[in-house]
């Protein structure tokens, strides 16, 4: 059973998504909730507390050590790892229908404050030192080969990134064919008998 810590998060989500976070209420989420307001105000101080505890949790949901992990790939797997890593990435970001509507949001408010700005470039560039790291492993592996492998990493996160702004204005794309297709790139070169 979630606690109500975690209640008022996924509620303040869902309410955010729906109504923006101009919009919603410290009232409108304790009625959603079915909470006094100062049972509100003993978890959350303010509408901002809650943005900002919020923003926190979806960056840490988003993060690359969540999607990629190092330690699983290998030599023989590397292209197809890389390729399902990448495809559930997509898949998670496509399942969510607030996810994108609460990223609009965090994206106008970087404009606003540097620091929901600064946070999402580091986001940002974690997917690049992370992709360069295991593009490096890969090369070290063999799976790949081991010319312009931050070139390569820059590629993939930008690629990412790309799908990630094309799903949040509503483009019906085929992700998963230009994911597949950027990572057959990415790693073709070597020969995988």
């Amino acid at each position: 059973m979630a606690s109500t810590y975690e209640n008022i998060l996924e509620t303040s989500y869902r309410l955010f998504a729906e109504h923006g976070f101009e919009k919603t209420s410290m009232a409108m989420i304790a009625k959603a909730l079915n909470i006094s307001k100062p049972a509100l105000y003993y978890h959350f101080e303010s509408k901002d507390a809650i943005i900002d505890t919020l923003f926190e949790e979806l960056c840490r949901s988003i993060a690359f050590s969540g999607f990629f992990k190092l330690k699983d790939y290998t030599r023989a797997n590397f292209a197809e790892k890389l390729t399902s890593d990448g495809l559930h990435l997509i898949g998670s970001q496509q399942e969510d229908a607030r996810y994108s509507q609460i990223m609009k949001q965090y994206q106008a408010l970087g404009y606003r404050n540097a620091k929901y700005a600064e946070r999402l470039l580091e986001i940002l560039e974690g997917f690049t030192a992370g992709f360069a790291e295991l593009l490096q492993h890969g090369a070290a592996l063999g799976a790949i080969p081991d010319d312009d492998v931050l070139v390569r990493a820059q590629m993939l996160n930008m690629i990412l990134d790309s799908i990630d702004n094309y799903i949040n204005y509503g483009f019906k794309y085929d992700y998963n064919a230009i994911w597949i297709k950027a990572v057959a790139d990415i790693v073709k070169g070597v020969d995988h008998a």
